[in-house]
């Protein structure tokens, strides 16, 4: 049925084309002013002429079903699996930028009303139409995003009466891998500190996927432990997969890293970590970074030279001598002159604090 279907369809579509091309040749030929069809055919015998070159053209494309047929479900299969790729707001984005691109063409083929010759005025406004619409939806689908986020900080700046820094204010948080893994990121999201859109690249699913399959057992477990945080805040916060596959200046990048601060630059988002290389990187691109570790750091308490303290002496420090504490935050403390102390409760006497990007080292001495 739907064979019989189409081949009727196409021999419907070759009968329109067929009176078309008759009558394109039918103008060309008066054109060109060579002859005169009314001083040698009736108009019966025009009509007649026309009506057997749409039965010729209905035949031909007729004897093209099958090879039509063929074509479609391949290009049909081929649509169904790009649009697999594409994310919801990739579509949305891409359809609103397909009509404005048409809606511009429209105003544009006004203009082309005004030509004598029809047959070019027909080939412009379909080249119009075809170049506009997919002009649209390129830019809608790779400036979509960067577009609709500054709109939407303008208009969140106007509704605060120009202040900035309020908290619905808040742009998209892009995850990166060192973060995912680390898990601390799914008890900071439950306290509601970390506000606006939850971007996870797709590149960095990937990357999580190839540490989940290392043949290194303790990488293996680590990704596999990202995989189980992103699928828990996944499921709990409803973040986005952001499908970069479209963005070729992305595809160009090598680097995992790179990559991750491009898109923060195109999606106008911060970036959290904690990486410390990242961290120094993002900082010379300009990326705001939003450290995990010195998060923590942060909220460490604050220990203050000559500050009193009792602790528990684990093992020997690097130096001579000393002997190594831990705080319950997990803040090493070198307390000096300690180690024929090890494995015993003593007071000491706080000296010095180092605080470090990589974390906070405290120094002691026993009280004598």
């Amino acid at each position: 049925m739907i064979k019989k279907l189409l081949k009727w369809a196409l021999f419907l579509a070759g009968a329109i084309a067929g009176y078309g091309f008759f009558n394109l040749l039918q103008t060309l030929i008066e054109i060109r002013g060579t002859v005169e069809i009314s001083d040698h055919l009736t108009d019966i015998q025009v009509s007649v002429l026309g009506l057997m070159f749409a039965i010729i053209f209905g035949i031909i494309f007729s004897w093209l079903a099958p090879t039509v047929g063929k074509q479609s479900k391949k290009a049909a299969a081929n649509i169904e699996s790009e649009l697999r790729g594409v994310s919801t707001n990739e579509l949305i984005t891409g359809t609103v930028g397909l009509i404005s691109g048409l809606i511009v063409a429209y105003l544009l083929t006004n203009i082309y009303e005004t030509f004598q010759i029809t047959w070019l005025t027909v080939l412009m406004t379909i080249i119009t139409y075809i170049f506009m619409g997919y002009l649209g939806i390129v830019v809608a689908t790779r400036k979509g995003a960067e577009v609709l986020n500054t709109f939407l900080a303008s208009r969140r700046v106007q509704s605060s009466g120009g202040k900035k820094g309020k908290p619905h204010d808040a742009g998209a948080k892009i995850f990166d891998t060192s973060v995912i893994i680390d898990g601390r990121i799914s008890d900071i999201m439950k306290t509601g500190f970390i506000e606006g859109k939850i971007i996870i690249p797709e590149f960095v699913l990937v990357e999580l996927r190839h540490i989940a399959d290392s043949s290194d057992a303790l990488k293996r477990q680590r990704g596999r432990r990202g995989l189980d945080i992103l699928n828990k805040i996944q499921n709990d916060y409803g973040i986005e997969i952001y499908n970069t596959s479209q963005e070729k200046s992305l595809e160009e990048i090598p680097e995992v890293d790179v990559k991750l601060l491009k898109l923060a630059q195109m999606l106008n988002a911060k970036v959290i970590t904690n990486d410390f290389n990242l961290n120094k990187v993002a900082q010379i691109k300009g990326v705001d970074v939003l450290n995990v570790n010195e998060l923590a750091n942060t909220l460490k308490p604050v220990v203050l030279p000559g500050e009193d303290m009792t602790l528990f002496l684990v093992k020997e420090g690097k130096e001579s001598n000393q002997a190594v504490s831990y705080l319950d935050d997990g803040t090493m403390i070198v307390v000096e002159d300690g180690r024929k102390n090890i494995g015993q409760t003593v007071e000491v006497m706080v000296t010095s604090v180092l605080q470090t990007s990589a974390g906070r080292m405290i120094f002691a001495r026993i009280k004598k």
